[in-house]
């Protein structure tokens, strides 16, 4: 975990550590607070706040493309929903990829300027969340965000820098860690949580997790909807679609049970809407996210201490917004049968909150020395 504070060049949680013991000991000072809890994910940012805000939205930013969409939209920037429904007239950044801001790690691949413009984004969609929270003025702005599981120090840092600008503290806790601590999950149980941009376990067993309790895959909701579109392209080459309505159409119906209702999407051949079936599409895409989950989940189990290893297997915990799917914990525990000996898996409540609410529970818990002890 780190901590930064706003307004201040380099991390530094001794100011915010101090003002936060001056606010715990006296009750007139409390309300000059807020404590936040964000999930910065990929595909979609919540928040969950100690004033009662709750909100969920798509992690996007759009800029005007020219004067023309400037002079139509009335604005220099657009957030979530509004990106999507006006996105042909905008620039549109999803600044967050793998659950990190695009060229901020290792990935060299990514040209400063882009990365510099990710960056930019990024602060702009962190702002944009903190605005949400309708917190006072004058207020303090506490905040804890989840990251994906194994983040670099780079990426960390990264997203220290796009919040420090409007929040006074931060700590940045891995993903899991934060749905299982907002269930009062500690010990004894595994952690998924499924996003776009990775696929985030984490064994929880009484103490903080270390680096070795926890692994990020890169399979989440975007390589479903990768592997949803190459196998749409093979089996109905006439049909013409886009990646939002793939994006759309599984957000509506994305399941891997084998007697749900047909899956029907009207989607143009030839400029023509037609009917077109994509159920066992749909079916396999969602499939193939379960193998590397339960080999990285059997991974866990095996490193960990032989006699508290079935009572580990028997309570995984699927959360984020990719436990949706629909019959994802069943078939997930019918493959951890077939391949590990058994397993019980449950999705989390309010999936696509779970993460935020926890991380604002560890907002409120970190007594003030901890926060300073995290710089």
């Amino acid at each position: 975990m780190a901590t930064t504070g706003k307004n201040k060049d380099n991390a530094n949680s001794s100011t915010g550590a101090s003002k936060a013991s001056k606010s715990k000991g006296s009750a007139d000072t409390e309300q000059s607070i807020v404590w936040i809890g964000m999930d910065l994910g990929t595909s979609r940012t919540a928040i969950a706040c100690s004033n009662g805000v709750r909100e969920s939205f798509p992690s996007l930013v759009g800029y005007p493309k020219d004067i023309i969409s400037h002079k139509m939209l009335g604005t220099d920037v657009l957030y979530g929903k509004d990106v999507i429904a006006r996105r042909l007239s905008l620039n549109v950044y999803r600044p967050l990829e793998a659950g990190v801001i695009k060229g901020s790690g290792d990935d060299k691949n990514v040209a400063a300027d882009e990365a510099e413009a990710n960056m930019t984004a990024a602060r702009q969609l962190v702002k944009h969340a903190i605005r949400s929270a309708n917190a006072p003025a004058d207020s303090l702005v506490y905040c804890v965000i989840g990251a994906p599981a194994e983040a670099s120090i780079n990426n960390r840092h990264a997203l220290l820098e796009a919040a420090k600008e409007v929040i006074d503290s931060v700590i940045i806790c891995s993903e899991p860690f934060s749905v299982a601590y907002g269930m009062n999950v500690l010990t004894d149980a595994l952690v998924i949580d499924i996003g776009a941009g990775t696929t985030d376990l984490c064994r929880m067993h009484g103490t903080m997790p270390e680096a070795e309790d926890q692994v990020t895959l890169d399979h989440g909701g975007d390589i479903l909807d990768a592997k949803l579109s190459e196998l749409l392209k093979k089996s109905h080459p006439e049909v013409s679609f886009s990646l939002q309505m793939i994006v759309d159409a599984k957000e509506r119906f994305s399941t891997v049970r084998s007697t749900s209702d047909p899956i029907l999407v009207t989607w143009p051949v030839n400029g023509r809407p037609t009917e077109i079936d994509i159920t066992n599409e749909m079916k396999e895409a969602c499939f193939s996210i379960i193998p590397p989950i339960v080999e990285a989940l059997g991974k866990l189990v095996a490193s960990f201490d032989p006699e508290f290893q079935e009572v580990l297997r028997n309570n995984v915990l699927l959360g984020g917004g990719g436990s949706q799917i629909r019959g994802l914990a069943e078939a997930i525990s019918d493959y951890m049968d077939e391949h590990l000996g058994g397993g019980q898996v449950r999705q989390v409540e309010e999936p696509v909150f779970a993460g935020a609410n926890g991380a604002l529970l560890i907002s409120k818990d970190m007594p003030p020395e901890y926060w300073e002890q995290l710089s």
